[in-house]
């Protein structure tokens, strides 16, 4: 069996994922090098691969000045950073694992697209929740014709509110200009999965969303901009209170890793590197004087070739998770993928019945429901040409994905119904 030889470009939490993920796959994946400016993150995955110094590098340009010497790259940086580094990846031969988004700007994504065709390189982007047993479950359902013609599709992504505050207001994915928008930041996933289970064009697409509540003019008056200022009029009722997020709850492990990644790196995460954070990073801001300029709620309106209507609501004021109804001609389906709950009701016997998803220990405890360790796992076949699954999202099937989202993204920011055909071919691209 070969081993495949991996560099990693951006140490953050995705692209640690994806290594501690070959780390259970040794015969599979070595990790050779790594490039990442943080020290303590670099340091990191040296210790957890046994890099040597040499193989160690602060930035993407230092690694790719070098010879190609992998056999792929996994790109994990922030959002707005992933053309270069791709770019010159694909350059040097090497096939790549993106994460999403693709890039920033539909024209990046199409660049990116074309050259990986022109190279003959091989780029598969992480769209994780493919992998997942709960929506293999529904592609398959669909796919069998239980629920007959898909008329129309519900789908909401309910963020959270936590989640919200955390990653969207304070977090790495709060802006837009430095980022994403949250559609492609966050719903990125979700346009690919509506795309993945109908498996047919958008024709037409329409968005309408704000971003309404995390503004400064929601701010209780008197309220510091950090949480831990004091002085705040509502301290002890307010749900984004930092101090009690970060500082107070000791078992939210996410919460208390991510807002000190830059301080410490592993588990021994003392209060002190807390309360660092809190007053050094925007982990401490108040959510209503955080800066941040993403959506906090916004709905696309999609229009498929074989008439199928579908809707996708992005939404942060919930306790969150994902839930989805598609609605056929021979029955209807609805899912939970919080609680790993699927739902049939079917036209000729008037009778529900719940699916059972085969729940594994990777789905109660994995990232994405499971989805993170399942990329991983095919990600081998895919790389060694024996692929014959068909969650695999490669970049152009990626792309097509994504300029839907940005069609959706000028239509919120025009007011505007956005024709797909149209959009694809302004980049190169045909609706098909």
């Amino acid at each position: 069996m070969k081993q495949y030889s991996v560099i990693l470009i951006g140490a953050g939490m995705r692209g640690t994922t994806y290594t501690n993920e070959m780390l259970n796959a040794k015969d599979k994946f070595k990790v050779v090098g790594v490039a990442e400016p943080v020290e303590i993150r670099r340091n990191y995955i040296k210790s957890a691969h046994n890099l040597s110094d040499e193989m160690c590098y602060n930035s993407w340009e230092d690694i790719l000045s070098q010879p190609k010497m992998a056999d792929f790259a996994i790109i994990s940086t922030m959002d707005d950073m992933h053309y270069e580094p791709a770019m010159k990846a694909i350059e040097l031969g090497y096939n790549l694992l993106l994460e999403k988004p693709v890039a920033p700007t539909a024209k990046e994504c199409a660049d990116i697209a074309l050259a990986a065709e022109k190279k003959g390189v091989k780029v598969l982007v992480c769209h994780v929740l493919r992998y997942t047993n709960f929506f293999k479950k529904i592609k398959n359902i669909i796919m069998d014709g239980t629920l007959g013609n898909v008329m129309s599709i519900m789908h909401v992504e309910a963020v959270g509110n936590i989640h919200q505050s955390h990653s969207y207001v304070r977090g790495n994915w709060h802006s837009e200009k430095e980022t994403s928008p949250m559609l492609l930041a966050k719903c990125c996933h979700d346009l690919d999965i509506l795309q993945w289970l109908l498996d047919e064009p958008c024709e037409k697409i329409q968005s309408f969303g704000k971003l309404t509540y995390f503004t400064e003019a929601n701010a209780p008056k008197g309220a510091p901009v950090r949480c831990i200022d004091g002085g705040c009029p509502i301290e002890d009722t307010c749900p984004y209170n930092c101090r009690k997020l970060y500082y107070d709850d000791k078992e939210n492990s996410w919460f208390r890793y991510s807002s000190t990644r830059d301080i410490v790196k592993g588990d021994n995460i003392t209060d002190e590197d807390v309360m660092t954070a809190l007053k050094t990073t925007d982990y401490g801001l108040c959510v209503y004087h955080a800066n941040n300029d993403v959506v906090d709620h916004q709905t696309v309106n999609m229009q498929f070739k074989s008439g199928a209507n579908v809707t996708l609501t992005m939404n942060a004021f919930n306790q969150g998770g994902r839930f989805i109804r598609i609605f056929g001609t021979k029955g209807e389906l609805t899912a939970y993928m919080e609680s790993d709950k699927i739902e049939i009701y079917t036209f000729d016997d008037g009778k529900r019945k719940e699916v059972a998803t085969t729940l594994t220990e990777e789905s109660i405890l994995g990232g994405h429901g499971g989805g993170d360790t399942g990329l991983v796992y095919e990600l081998y076949d895919y790389f060694s040409g024996n692929y014959n699954g068909y969650c695999a999202a490669d970049i152009n099937i990626s792309v097509k994905n994504h300029l839907i989202g940005f069609a959706a993204e000028k239509s919120r920011r025009e007011d505007t119904v956005e024709n797909i055909d149209k959009f694809f071919a302004e980049y190169g691209f045909t609706n098909n």
